[in-house]
């Protein structure tokens, strides 16, 4: 039962998470932690964290370890487990691999037609609104701490989030660098 659930849900995911891995992270929050109950929020907070340091796309590694959370959670250990990983991931890129291949048929064809060129200028604020609740999304008491909790920790994610964001957006600094760089620091001031 949980495979199917695995699969409808990361299906809905994958055929409705415009804006790639970040702009699915709300997506598969809400269904995994609030819906279901596979993960806590401090799981899914990490699966972000690992997701972003292995190689791959965060959105699909995101999925393959909440595959195997749920089916670990559901009482399948070892291999079914990891055939919850499968069933996660298989079902989240399947709705992008059928519509590429339909949509790269149509696209080229119509390609110049004005009402292709008004649904693509259409879907850009859509992506940018995705990626705005992920963004919102991770910035809770589980990654910040909080003031009151733990001034020390807030501050120091605060000034790692905003260096963060200086050095990709205005230095250019590569943003796999500045991964290695925060968790560095993150290591050596937490």
């Amino acid at each position: 039962m949980v495979y199917l659930q695995l699969f409808l849900t990361f299906f809905q995911i994958g055929l409705f998470g415009f804006g790639g891995g970040y702009g699915m992270l709300s997506l598969i929050q809400t269904e995994t932690v609030v819906q279901h109950g596979w993960l806590s929020t401090a799981e899914f907070t990490n699966i972000v964290a690992i997701s972003q340091m292995t190689p791959g796309p965060v959105g699909i590694n995101a999925a393959t370890y909440c595959g195997y959370a749920a089916a670990e959670k559901a009482g399948f250990g070892g291999m079914m487990a990891v055939l919850g990983s499968a069933t996660a991931t298989f079902a989240l890129v399947l709705p992008s691999l059928i519509l590429m291949i339909l949509i790269s048929k149509m696209f080229m064809h119509y390609t110049n037609h004005p009402i292709v060129q008004s649904v693509l200028m259409a879907l850009r604020p859509v992506v940018v609104g995705l990626l705005a609740a992920a963004t919102l999304l991770l910035m809770n008491a589980d990654n910040f701490s909080s003031m009151s909790g733990n001034p020390w920790h807030f501050w120091i994610s605060t000034a790692l989030f905003a260096a963060t964001f200086v050095g990709t957006k205005y230095v250019k600094i590569n943003p796999i660098q500045m991964i290695g760089f925060a968790a560095f620091a993150g290591l050596i001031l937490l």
